[in-house]
């Protein structure tokens, strides 16, 4: 069973930076996605940016501009720096891996990972 594992949330003040950090359990040599979620408080979960193995980026409109993901292959793990964090951006955050074969799409989810972002 892979598993996914979130790191980096954390408390800081509007205006400031957090990277989040995302490691899966085990190499995925099919194609694949990682990305990320949150969920605010009383609000559904919504995405936040999705990266394939080969690079391709996706956003949420609330991201573009200020967060950037990127992965590193090697180490089976994908990044989410955010920069000009507000106060809307408080949220669990949580990581998937979604691998991609000709019968299904399985999606492993991450615990979540809180980020506070304080006015």
């Amino acid at each position: 069973q892979v598993q996914v594992v979130e790191s980096g949330g954390g408390v800081v003040e509007s205006g400031g930076s957090l990277r989040l950090s995302c490691t899966a359990s085990t190499t995925i040599s099919k194609t694949n996605v990682m990305g990320w979620y949150r969920q605010p408080p009383e609000y559904p979960r919504e995405k936040v940016a999705s990266i394939t193995n080969t690079g391709y980026t996706d956003y949420g409109n609330f991201a573009r501009g200020r967060f950037t993901i990127s992965r590193d292959n090697a180490k089976n793990t994908v990044y989410l720096q955010m920069n000009n964090l507000k106060s809307d951006d408080t949220a669990t955050y949580y990581c998937y891996l979604r691998i991609i074969t000709e019968i299904g799409q399985p999606t492993y989810w991450g615990q979540g990972t809180q980020v506070t972002v304080s006015p």
